[in-house]
């Protein structure tokens, strides 16, 4: 197993390597995140940061390296563990039940952990859900279903949430209202792991900003460093 490093953190990755089939994914990953943050992982595409959230959440195959959460050790586990954990996985995709309405959407995930959000919360957060109650997933616009997406990992208890690319093709009166949820769930005490190409839209929320490349972590900014590492960071994304 790989070492450790004690940083107070909630989730630490350390030298993680990962595989789809053959093709090696992840080369030696290495991050962490602490309880209440929100870490962003920037990159372009198909730089592995995809990969960490689908290893994190035990969906891919991790050969060597380490996984450590809340002081547990996740590489070597699969995923219906994970999310017992108290991880909730929103995919880029989004995973809903397109032929399931919203409200049977809602009603499905199981609760993994004291605390889910209730339906009351969930309709304060996201109000076109409630007047969508009855609607297909079908018939859902693609902003409402990332608000669908989000609203049902809220529903489990989980705490801990990976977002991947969760403003992916979104208009941008959409993209302002997925941001105001996100802040405000930084403000009730989740805490966060998101992938983003949006970088505008992650400069605003996240604490810190994780560049991947190659399938590793290159360089990592505070958000009191942004100002002077936005250049960097956009040479970095090809911006």
């Amino acid at each position: 197993m790989s070492k450790l490093e004690n940083n107070g953190a909630i989730l630490t990755v350390a030298d993680l390597h990962a595989w789809y089939g053959e093709s090696k994914a992840l080369h030696g990953m290495n991050f962490h995140v602490k309880p209440g943050e929100l870490v962003t992982l920037l990159g372009r595409n198909g730089a592995g940061k995809t990969t960490a959230l689908r290893s994190i959440m035990g969906l891919v195959r991790r050969k060597s390296g380490a996984i450590r959460f809340a002081d547990e050790e996740l590489s070597h586990r699969p995923a219906e563990f994970i999310a017992r954990r108290g991880i909730a996985y929103c995919p880029e995709e989004r995973g809903i039940f397109a032929s399931l309405s919203v409200g049977e959407n809602l009603e499905l995930p199981p609760v993994i952990a004291t605390g889910g959000m209730p339906i009351d919360e969930i309709f304060a957060l996201f109000p076109n859900l409630k007047r969508r109650w009855s609607s297909q997933g079908t018939k859902l616009s693609g902003g409402e279903q990332q608000m669908l997406a989000i609203a049902r990992i809220l529903r489990t208890g989980a705490k801990f949430l990976l977002l991947d690319e969760p403003t992916e093709g979104l208009a941008p009166v959409i993209v302002q209202q997925i941001a105001a949820v996100i802040q405000r769930l930084k403000e009730q005490g989740y805490t966060l792991l998101m992938v983003e190409q949006n970088f505008r839209f992650a400069a605003k929320l996240a604490d810190r900003y994780c560049v991947v490349e190659h399938g590793r972590v290159v360089e990592t900014f505070r958000r009191d460093e942004l100002d002077a590492a936005t250049h960097k960071i956009e040479v970095y994304l090809g911006v």
